[in-house]
């Protein structure tokens, strides 16, 4: 795949073992909370607005990074719980599983989170996070036509998103 600049998104990493490699939910942040991508494949039930919904991730997503740096036991510095960490500071989590879903998260050093929410048996999506933010960075960091903060809106990123997607 080529773009603005002529360079070529790296081929798709393998897809991670595990039954039921199916994606449900991603969603991307900027540093201050925004959403500025939310993408839908098989999501079981819709309870909350879109709004509520993206409230309340990037609320877990916060509380969860503030928590595992309290905990960070190589960490003599702690700071207060609930106070927010520069992307990379202390100790950080990949990923959790509940009965019913598991949420993968990655934070760049620019502050954008990517989160994929699958099937809980999936297994490690580090490198399909990796990928991801690839397809971001040509898609929507080199298009001199995107706004930094505004709502991502790209359908060739859709597209590159939706059959990467289908395979995890």
């Amino acid at each position: 795949m080529q773009f603005f600049g002529g360079s070529e998104v790296s081929p798709s990493p393998p897809i991670p073992s595990g039954a039921g490699n199916r994606a449900h939910m991603m969603y991307v942040f900027n540093r201050n909370g925004v959403c500025l991508l939310y993408r839908e494949w098989s999501r079981p039930l819709r309870t909350l607005s879109s709004q509520q919904d993206h409230k309340l991730m990037f609320g877990l997503l916060f509380s969860l990074k503030s928590f595992t740096a309290k905990m960070d036991p190589s960490s003599v510095e702690k700071g207060n719980l609930g106070v927010p960490q520069l992307p990379g500071q202390g100790c950080s989590f990949h990923s959790f599983s509940t009965n019913s879903y598991k949420l993968s998260l990655m934070e760049t050093p620019s502050g954008i989170k990517i989160i994929l929410v699958t099937n809980p048996k999936t297994g490690d999506l580090r490198e399909s996070l990796k990928h991801i933010y690839s397809l971001y960075v040509e898609y929507v960091v080199k298009n001199p036509l995107y706004s930094p903060g505004t709502q991502i809106r790209c359908e060739l990123l859709n597209t590159a998103l939706d059959q990467y997607v289908k395979n995890v």
